[in-house]
């Protein structure tokens, strides 16, 4: 049986601190949760009922096993989750300054081992059958990681729906041979959306995608290069989702007391792969992605933060976040 969702990606320890407004140096205590972009994209889709698996790999520590048991938790198939000998598994610590200061700091030294996914390793059949297989901007930030993003993607061949999130973290990018990591790594985006059907990204993301920032002409330029949809969020004023048929859906945002921003856009993720698998139309699959997104933003955490099907549908009734 085919899965809903694919996803190939980011994974690691996300340690947040349990106090707000608090920096770092003075925090107190943390909690440990499940993190990176993918995984909790598919976490988000689980929890919207549909069936999950991710591509990624841990270190061969404790922190990788955690990982293992939190997906499974989840109910996400972990059979794609493999350890790399010698590398740590990945953690991420955060400070958080609501309503839009949370500071990343990630620990992904000597090298991640998401980045070590190599091609000869992947179930190309898997996913060239899942009805979504989704892929990020990071995974093509080093090798072998990156042969192997792009190599799913041709083999894919568009089959089915096939995101590209654009998740671009200049950091993850260092090379003293190019003065802007963006010049580095666009070559590199403009070959995966050749192979993509929809790409999702915020304005950062699809500048670094395409050269432009005015919403409107970036989902063109995004359409231009070869996707089916286009979907650009615009922080405070909503997201833009522009498809190849002309139709378009400009939605604002969900009134919401933020507590920490970071995980909803992988919210937003789960839900726009689950509105796209359920076939409905432009406007509603924002307005639920809109939605899934603003609660995980009122809560703490984000992979074991993300929202129920009946969450989602009780905060678009309301028309906000309580």
């Amino acid at each position: 049986m085919a899965y809903d969702l694919i996803t190939m990606g980011r994974i690691g320890v996300d340690i947040y601190p349990l106090q707000t407004g608090v920096p770092l140096p003075e925090v107190e205590s943390f909690g440990k949760f499940l993190g990176g972009s993918a995984t909790n994209v598919a976490v988000a889709a689980a929890r919207l009922g549909r069936r999950t698996a991710v591509i990624t790999r841990t270190g061969d520590d404790p922190f990788g096993t955690y990982l293992h048991q939190a997906l499974k938790d989840f109910g996400v198939d972990d059979r794609w989750v493999t350890p790399v000998p010698g590398l740590p598994t990945p953690v991420v610590f955060c400070e958080i300054f609501p309503p839009d200061d949370f500071p990343l700091y990630f620990y992904r030294e000597p090298k991640a081992p998401d980045l070590e996914i190599d091609a000869h390793e992947l179930d190309l059949d898997a996913i060239r059958d899942a009805g979504i297989f989704w892929v990020t901007g990071t995974g093509l930030s080093e090798e072998p990681s990156r042969t192997a993003t792009l190599a799913a993607l041709a083999h894919r061949a568009k089959a089915g729906l096939t995101v590209f999130d654009l998740d671009w973290r200049p950091m993850f990018w260092n090379d003293t041979a190019w003065k802007d990591p963006a010049d580095r790594a666009r070559p590199f985006y403009e070959e995966a959306l050749r192979h993509t059907t929809v790409a999702v990204g915020n304005l950062d993301e699809v500048e670094v995608a395409t050269g432009v920032r005015e919403p409107r002409a970036a989902a063109q330029a995004l359409l231009d290069a070869g996707v089916e949809l286009a979907v650009v969020k615009q922080g405070p004023k909503g997201v833009l989702a522009v498809n190849s048929k002309g139709e378009e859906a400009e939605v604002p945002p969900l009134p919401v007391t933020v507590l920490n921003g970071l995980g909803a856009g992988d919210a937003f993720g789960g839900s726009l792969c689950h509105g796209l698998l359920e076939g409905w139309d432009l406007e509603k699959i924002m307005r639920h992605a809109n939605a899934a997104g603003a609660i995980v933003a009122s809560r703490l955490e984000c992979s074991s933060a993300m929202p129920t099907p009946d969450e989602v549908e009780a905060a678009i009734s309301a028309g906000a976040v309580k």
